[in-house]
């Protein structure tokens, strides 16, 4: 079986403002918007799962079916690694939420969750001929995450969790990577490091500076920023401090969660105390993931030439606008802005990588192999609203796909 990217208005009953049998639909029937295009193309769900086998009469029923698919299944249970190559086991992702943390609405629940869930399931195999199903779970504690995904497992080639609230996201994924053996990946964090770190990359190229030389500042130690501190250490970035709604995330503050004196051990080297606006005096890269308004006097006292990646949605940290008035290279998480800082360009390669090689897990190496195939794309065009490639750039995903697969194999997680 495959899921297929659909739309909804095609199927059955769903065709010019038909319910099923063809009744018309109004709004008092569906409490919904029906002339809103938005409403319209969810209308029925934006998924359907589809065979990739025909069983058109008895002889097809047998085989896909009993008698034979037995033959099939006492196989796997003699030969356990087989399930790979006769289920849908290698090519397939769960993409699982609590609803916590949805986009910039919050805490919603599962049930809200699930327009994103889908969506992000088809972006899976828009970009990265990945199947994928969404699991919107009625739980948030992080055992019973924990434990419900582990159950879950023996139906899928990996994990991706999503939209799932700092703190709990770093213990649910530290502890479904310890008891798993598939790749587990939450995207919140590391789609949007790998990204970030790509077009840093190439500002840093475009610009004729190594990360080696680049003091930055993450607004925000949530999923995200604690995420890109820990990549851009990986990758040699000068020094990062992080900061968070009390200021610059340092070892001597009293406040700090486990996750945070953690990120405090290996970020902030100046010992930079104080507020995010005193931290950007001087500052090479802002990388905003937190939402809120920086002001324009702290913008203006970044160092000549700075990098600013404010990517809050839809209202950037540092307006564009603004922030061109200071910056050699803007970008936001927005679509409409040159450069924008999709997890998109990550998280479909990444899978589709570590499934052609039946990784055991992603390693940093993986992401970081991700981030330098991401940036070579666009290696020969840069230019000031180029750093980036474009989500719809078809060289993105085999690019990135072919990087990861190699570096697990390379890193000894490859089991194929």
């Amino acid at each position: 079986m495959a899921t297929e990217i659909v739309n909804p208005r095609s199927g059955p009953g769903a065709d010019s403002g038909s319910g099923p049998g063809g009744d018309a639909v109004t709004a008092t029937d569906t409490g919904a918007f029906p002339l809103d295009p938005v409403f319209a193309l969810h209308r029925g769900g934006k998924m359907e799962i589809a065979a990739t086998v025909p069983v058109r009469d008895a002889d097809d029923l047998s085989l896909a079916y009993t008698p034979g698919v037995a033959e099939v299944c006492t196989a796997i249970a003699e030969t356990p690694e087989l399930v790979h190559d006769y289920t849908w086991k290698s090519q397939v992702v769960a993409v699982v939420t609590d609803g916590t943390a949805v986009l910039g609405l919050g805490d919603i629940g599962p049930e809200a969750s699930l327009p994103v869930m889908e969506g992000k399931a088809i972006l899976f195999k828009q970009f990265g001929g990945v199947d994928a199903v969404p699991i919107a779970l009625a739980c948030t504690g992080v055992d019973e995450i924990v434990e419900t995904v582990v159950r879950l497992a023996p139906s899928f080639g990996g994990v991706n969790l999503e939209d799932i609230s700092a703190p709990r996201c770093f213990e649910i994924e530290k502890q479904l990577k310890e008891r798993l053996d598939i790749p587990v990946f939450h995207d919140d964090q590391h789609g949007t490091a790998v990204v970030t770190l790509a077009a840093l990359r190439n500002a840093c190229t475009l610009t004729g500076r190594t990360l080696g030389e680049l003091r930055a500042v993450i607004s925000g130690a949530g999923a995200a920023g604690v995420a890109i501190a820990r990549i851009l250490v990986e990758a040699g970035i000068g020094d990062v401090a992080v900061t968070d709604r009390k200021g610059v995330v340092h070892d001597r503050r009293e406040d700090l969660n486990p996750v945070k004196r953690e990120l405090a051990s290996y970020t902030n080297k100046a010992g930079l105390t104080g507020s995010l606006e005193s931290a950007l005096a001087g500052a090479d890269v802002f990388i905003g993931v937190s939402g809120g308004t920086v002001a324009e006097a702290a913008v203006a006292a970044m160092a000549p030439g700075a990098f600013i990646f404010a990517m809050a949605n839809p209202t950037p940290e540092i307006h564009p606008e603004v922030a061109h008035k200071y910056a050699a290279v803007v970008a936001t998480g927005r679509s409409d802005f040159p450069n924008q800082i999709n997890n998109v360009l990550a998280f479909p390669g990444i899978f589709a990588g570590a499934l052609q090689v039946r990784a055991s897990a992603i390693t940093e190496g993986m992401k970081l192999a991700a981030a330098e195939a991401l940036a070579a794309v666009v290696a020969g065009e840069l230019s000031p609203t180029c750093v980036i490639p474009s989500p719809f750039d078809p060289r993105v995903a085999p690019a990135v796909t072919a990087a990861v697969a190699a570096a697990a194999r390379a890193e000894g997680v490859a089991r194929r």
